[in-house]
């Protein structure tokens, strides 16, 4: 068992960099049906399941601080050659997937309830209620719900362990169906969003280890300060450090896309290498322990989910919504700001700003829609 922070980042690259590379040598069928960044976030999550690193102070601190310098060094790099009027033409049908994805998550939980609710008497419906609120918004949505129903501390452990676990499962998923885009787009008729005529910035030249030494230093630094100017910024309820910094580092991203830094090689590379980085690290934090205290609510959890995707494909059929805004909106409510992107960037780069821009949409909507949500399961769970 791995119990200090240099053999967890040995391990972190080295699984980051195993399915890449075995694409590339062997390029198996396997592939075609499990990208190599889901296998990675499999095969990481199931070494933290099954205790291949102990999750102490030290890990824990390694976890946090990989993911909130990366995150935003990650955005920052794959804003360089981001095309704002590719983005701005996709508006109003980003809009509109993201309200079909926002009703079927409402219809998914309503129904949800009516489904098992002899099984959850009394206030036992709360829960659900706060988890809407995380899974339209974030943590802190789910927090401000539970403040506002009066809900106790042993619910909400139902509630953030239904959230933590249904999210990993779906985060899997998302990242799963890539490759289903062609057929999917097919079937709804629609013109895929990765698809776009993004204007390419041309570099000057091949990508050498000068180059992504600069490239590195700059998306750290850029990281760095975005951290150290959110302090300075004002937060609440809706608006946190992390929401700021994840701001900031994009908004520098599209200023350096429009200079001529933007044609300096190397920063498609080591955004690619930190993607897939991400999301092992991100995966090793999962943790699975306590499933058994809450199957009735895990049992809620995946209906939820599994409603909410047959009605989002209905929508998708009907509107003819390409599968990767689909995919992007789904996880924009459910995952939030800082899983978005991830996903964004393994569909098409270009969608980067489009998840940014959704997960914090949800984030502005998620108190509310979490109250509207309560009030809902209140009326029906009364005598």
């Amino acid at each position: 068992m791995i119990h200090t922070v240099w053999p967890y980042l040995a391990v972190m690259l080295l699984a980051a960099g195993l399915f890449p590379a075995v694409e590339r040598r062997f390029n198996w069928r396997i592939f075609n049906v499990l990208p190599p960044i889901v296998l990675t976030y499999l095969f990481v999550t199931a070494m933290a399941v099954s205790g291949v690193w102990k999750v102490d102070d030290e890990i824990r601190a390694a976890q946090s601080m990989l993911t909130t310098h990366m995150v935003p060094a990650l955005l920052f790099l794959l804003m360089i050659n981001c095309d704002l009027r590719a983005i701005w033409r996709l508006g109003p049908r980003v809009l509109a997937v993201f309200v079909c994805a926002t009703i079927a998550l409402f219809v998914a939980f309503i129904a949800t309830f009516l489904l098992y609710h002899r099984w959850l008497p009394g206030d036992a419906w709360q829960p659900l209620a706060a988890l809407s609120g995380s899974w339209m918004g974030g943590t802190a949505n789910m927090i401000a719900v539970k403040q506002a129903i009066g809900m106790s501390d042993h619910y909400l452990a139902m509630s953030l362990l239904t959230d933590a676990l249904c999210y990993s499962m779906w985060v899997v998923v998302l990242f799963s169906v890539a490759r289903l885009a062609v057929g999917f787009n097919r079937w709804t008729k629609a013109k895929s969003s990765g698809d776009m005529e993004v204007a390419e910035t041309p570099v000057t030249g091949p990508t050498t280890y000068d180059s992504v030494l600069l490239w590195l230093g700059m998306a750290l630094g850029v990281a760095a300060l975005s951290g150290w100017l959110s302090s300075w910024l004002p937060i609440g309820a809706m608006v946190s450090d992390t929401t700021w910094t994840i701001l900031l580092a994009t908004a520098a991203g599209l200023v350096v896309a429009h200079t001529p830094l933007a044609r300096f090689p190397g920063a498609g590379t080591i955004s690619s290498a930190m993607l897939i980085s991400v999301v092992a690290v991100l995966a090793s934090q999962s943790n699975f322990q306590g499933i058994a205290a809450a199957p009735l609510y895990l049992l809620c959890g995946v209906t939820i989910i599994a409603i909410h995707a047959v009605l989002l494909i209905g929508f998708a059929k009907l509107f003819r919504f390409d599968l990767y805004l689909c995919g992007i909106s789904s996880l924009a409510l459910v995952g939030g700001v800082a899983a978005t992107p991830v996903l964004a960037a393994s569909y098409s780069r270009a969608l980067v700003p489009v998840g940014v821009l959704l997960a914090l949409l949800g984030y502005i909507l998620g108190t509310g829609f979490g109250l509207l949500v309560a009030t809902v399961m209140s009326a029906l769970a009364a005598p």
